[in-house]
Order: C-alpha cells, then sequence, then structure tokens
C-alpha cells in the first residue's frame, strides 16, 4: 500500500478527518499531506488537520480542533442543546483568562473569558450538526452565562431559549441555581424565573 492510499484509509477509517500527528504515527510523512492537498485529494482546513475532498468541513469541529482549551458557550451552546435554532454568525467559546489564541482576531469568532476554577465547570460533550463531539457548557451553565452577558447577545434569543429550557421537563433548575449562586447572579435568575412562571 502506497502513503497516498494509506492516507485515504485512515481518512476513511476517522470518519473523513486525519490529523498530521495521526499520519505520523501511521508512518505517513507529512510531504504526502501536502502533495495530496496540492492536487485535491484532501484539504487543509487548519494547521496539521485534513479532511477527505469528499467532506464538508465541520467548522464546530474544526474551532475546538484550533483551539482546544476553549469551550463552545452561549449562542452556539444555546444551537447545539437545540434551546435555539438559529445556526450560529459567530462561533462562541469561552476561554480561560490569560489564555491566548489567533483565533480572537477571526470575524467568524466571538471570546469569552472566565476564571481558571470556573472555566471547566458544566462541560459536557456534544453532538455538531455533522455529528462529531466538541466540548460545550451544559445548558443550565449556557443559560446562565447568556443571562450575565445579554447585552453583547441577541436578547430575543436568549429568552426564547430560557422559555424553552424552562419548558423542558428534563430542564434542572436546582443546577442552574447553584450555577447562578457560584457567578453571584442568584437574583437575577431568580428574577427571569418569575416572569416565565
Amino acid at each position: 500500500m502506497t502513503q497516498a492510499e494509506e492516507v485515504l484509509t485512515l481518512l476513511e477509517a476517522q470518519g473523513g478527518y486525519l490529523t498530521s500527528n495521526e499520519a505520523r504515527a501511521n508512518g505517513v510523512n507529512n510531504m504526502i499531506l501536502q502533495r495530496l492537498a496540492r492536487v485535491g485529494l484532501i484539504e487543509r482546513v487548519a494547521r496539521g488537520l485534513y479532511v477527505g475532498a469528499d467532506i464538508i468541513p465541520d467548522r464546530f469541529y474544526v474551532a475546538q480542533y484550533r483551539c482546544p482549551n476553549a469551550v463552545f458557550s452561549h449562542e452556539t451552546a444555546l444551537f447545539l442543546h437545540d434551546l435555539s435554532d438559529r445556526d450560529p454568525l459567530q462561533l462562541m467559546m469561552t476561554i480561560p483568562s490569560g489564555w491566548n489564541t489567533k483565533l480572537l482576531l477571526e470575524e467568524d469568532m466571538m471570546f469569552f473569558y472566565c476564571g481558571l476554577k470556573t472555566a471547566r465547570v458544566g462541560v459536557v460533550e456534544l453532538a455538531t450538526p455533522f455529528g462529531l463531539r466538541v466540548n460545550a457548557y451544559d445548558s443550565a451553565r449556557t443559560i446562565c452565562d447568556c443571562l450575565r452577558s445579554v447585552d453583547r447577545l441577541d436578547k430575543d434569543l436568549v429568552l426564547t431559549a430560557l422559555k424553552r429550557y424552562v419548558k423542558d421537563l428534563a430542564c434542572d433548575k436546582t443546577k442552574l441555581l447553584e450555577y447562578a449562586a457560584l457567578f453571584n447572579m442568584r437574583d437575577v435568575v431568580l428574577r427571569y424565573l418569575e416572569v416565565l412562571s
């Protein structure tokens, strides 16, 4: 089997995505990946990340790959939790304070910061519309984050998501209030819940 055939086999086995590290671990030289990308058999979607030519790149997965310490949050997490029907124009992610990323300057990305102690609170794995797994905050944490940043977001979208969350039989109001207390916004959350009750 040639290295080009090996790459195509690896891509197929990994759902259409291949990192240069995975290729190297399987004996494929990085130059082969570059050549295959030049002739159009694969596409380079990020530094060290390739997809098959027949794959539409998943922008959620690519963003997570490019910024592995970030967690999808706010309007993007609402979408991933089916609390919003609007496919986000900007992918919103939260990163720990003090971390920097080259993605901060991209127009289709919006970043929020939080303290190191709360950065991993409520992180879950969710499926993107393409079925790939990414890190996002759970729905209760997402609602708190949205209410805390409502002035920077689409207020109607946030209120609609909150209504959906409250009507959902699986919603965990106890967890929502625990997060609200953690982020010093219990009164704000209670006020919104009272209006919706």
